[in-house]
């Protein structure tokens, strides 16, 4: 058989299997006297089991006796052609054979834009994209959807714009495929607003539409809106789908919302979705981060094919409530089932070493990381040792391996060695940290603060006014403190003073009578984790209204004695509520947990789960 120029022709090529070969001889055989219109049929159907297949030896074979019979001008089987060297990842074959048509219809132009946004080839989509237009070819909307998709994988906005403005000059806006590729590549690169204003205008909204506007919201920590349009999507009979699925279960898990998060658990039941690897792992993390570890344990010791991602959802969650040994076990137990531990199996693992003070395991994670499974550090891995030498008081050392890192120190970094500092005592490496976060973060109030504390426990009272100082006159604003609860199927939210909830007068006299035995337990507020420039007095009435006592309050009067209390916070938790947490648990006989920003800590009987350790 003579072979076309650059293609690699077989005429008949090795086949997986005895019958598959016959089967193919078969149809050879019929154009031995000359290709008849059923068998042209029957080499077009060929070439799409082999695209479908991935079986690119086969379609070679297929193109050599299309050359033969020179049917190769025709345009419908050189599209397939085109879309079956795409599928079988040969897009260079693609490419040649769409060259070499003598007439291309908008199918060939959008088959071989398909073919390089399938591999991330941006250039050479929107090179096509333009010969297209000068070669005056029709432009549909699969076309300009395919060009959208491509640079929207590169996030180029300044292209997704051309075309947003191009879709609207010829009317292919309303194109479901066009309208979700625009809103897609909106929401991915943080403009939601101008996501929304496409999803609203569109004619038409497929279930990948809806699915793209929720994840959209997802990625931008607009749970609620996710939340709500999840709603809306649910009444207009929209089809569920897992990705869908995951990121409502991503919102829930955001807001610590879990009666939602259970109402989700329930329709993925429903839905059959629960067998889902990536529905499943969302799940797992989901209830952890809304308290409830067993309950994430549960779910995932019922997954039967437990893949890394799984496992890397269990040991985080375990790590995040402190229960690191258990994260440890896991972490060994993956191993012995045959899983490879990644990147992020490691930052969960040196994560739950640094929230329990595990110096030597962490060091030993951390060389084991490079010696046993070949992974190079990266950033997230040395924030993490970072963590693990601070806390533990080894600050020096810490430093130090900043210091040796093979990339900048990043704000995160700096921040957890000022708070090491700050817990440790050590000024010196805290003015250090301090200058570093005040060039990274100059609106980030929280730096000021911690410096400020770290003088304070060493009474350097002049440094202390100097910090304040200088944070009142920098324009960083810190942020203010809130803490929500979520008591029949409502969520209460709570500020520091709060007076806008219609039971407060209640909840503060509550409160009141709750300090007042505590105070025969010798607790008393301590003002230093207030760094408000006010009175002593108010000072300690300030520290006794924080968001969490108020939310801790309000949930003893509402829910059934026995029941546990869940609160979440969007800051760290200070010293004195975590004492006055511990003392609640023991005198109400409650459990109560607390997420603050770094951590779950589960009160009971006058103790703390994080060991002090925090």
């Amino acid at each position: 058989m003579k072979a076309l120029r650059g293609y690699p022709i077989l005429s008949h090529g090795p086949f997986n299997n005895p019958q598959q070969y016959r089967k193919f001889s078969a149809s050879q055989d019929l154009f031995l006297v000359g290709p008849t219109e059923t068998q042209l049929s029957i080499l077009q159907d060929l070439l799409q089991r082999c695209g479908r297949k991935g079986e690119p030896l086969e379609g070679k074979a297929c193109h050599g006796q299309i050359v033969r019979f020179g049917l190769q001008t025709d345009t419908l089987t050189s599209n397939m052609l085109i879309n079956m060297y795409s599928k079988c990842g040969f897009v260079d074959c693609a490419r040649m054979v769409f060259d070499e048509m003598p007439m291309r219809s908008s199918v060939s132009w959008s088959t071989m834009i398909g073919s390089y946004t399938r591999i991330g080839d941006k250039e050479e989509a929107v090179g096509l994209f333009k010969q297209m237009q000068r070669e005056g070819a029709e432009v549909d909307g699969f076309t300009v959807a395919g060009v959208l998709c491509a640079c929207a994988a590169k996030l180029a906005m300044f292209e997704c714009k051309q075309l947003h403005a191009f879709a609207l000059k010829t009317a292919t806006h309303s194109n479901a495929f066009v309208g979700t590729a625009l809103l897609g590549v909106y929401a991915r690169s943080g403009f939601t607003g101008d996501a929304c204003q496409v999803f609203e205008s569109m004619p038409e909204r497929s279930d990948v539409t809806w699915s793209s506007m929720i994840v959209g919201y997802v990625q931008n920590e607009l749970y609620e809106e996710a939340l709500k349009l999840f709603r809306e999507s649910r009444k207009m009979g929209v089809e569920d789908n897992q990705f869908t699925m995951s990121s409502v279960l991503s919102a829930c898990a955001g807001l610590a919302a879990l009666i939602e998060g259970k109402q989700m658990h329930a329709t993925i039941l429903k839905c059959g979705f629960d067998s889902n690897i990536f529905v499943a792992s969302t799940l797992i993390d989901t209830y952890a981060r809304c308290g409830i570890i067993e309950e994430a344990y549960i779910v995932f010791s019922s997954v039967e094919d437990k893949n890394v991602v799984v496992w890397n959802t269990m040991i985080s969650g375990f790590s995040r409530h402190a229960r690191s040994m258990e994260a440890m076990i896991s972490f060994e137990k993956m191993q012995q089932m045959g899983m490879c531990p990644n990147e992020v199996t490691y930052v969960a693992v040196l994560s739950a070493c640094a929230h329990k003070g595990l110096v030597e395991k962490g060091r030993r994670y951390f060389e084991q990381m490079t010696k046993e499974h070949n992974l190079s550090p990266n950033v997230f891995h040395y924030s993490c040792m970072v963590d693990v030498l601070g806390r533990a008081g080894l600050i020096h050392e810490a430093k130090g391996l900043m210091d040796k890192m093979p990339f900048e120190a990043t704000a995160s970094m700096w921040g957890s060695l000022l708070a090491s500092c700050r817990v440790h005592g050590n000024i010196e490496v805290a003015e250090v940290a301090a200058t570093h976060l005040f060039e990274i973060e100059p609106d980030n109030a929280g730096n000021h603060v911690l410096l400020s504390d770290t003088y304070a426990a060493k009474k350097r009272w002049a440094e202390v006014i100097r910090a304040r100082k200088f944070l009142k006159e920098s324009e960083a604003k810190k942020e203010r403190g809130k803490s929500w609860i979520e008591v029949k199927d409502q969520v209460h939210t709570f500020n520091v003073g709060e007076r806008s909830h219609p039971r407060i007068v209640e909840i503060c006299s509550r409160l009141e009578d709750l300090l007042q035995e505590m105070e025969k337990l010798d607790y008393t507020v301590d003002t230093k984790h207030d760094l408000h420039d006010v009175e002593e007095l108010r000072k300690q009435e300030l520290l006794r209204h924080h968001s969490e006592k108020l939310a801790l309050t309000y949930g003893l009067m509402s829910l059934p004695p026995n029941v546990p209390i869940r609160i979440m916070k969007n800051l760290r938790i200070c010293g004195d509520c975590h004492s006055f947490m511990k003392l609640a648990s023991n005198i109400t006989g409650r459990e109560i947990t607390v997420r603050d920003t770094n951590r779950f800590h589960h009160f009971k009987n006058g103790s703390c789960s994080c060991g002090e350790f925090w």
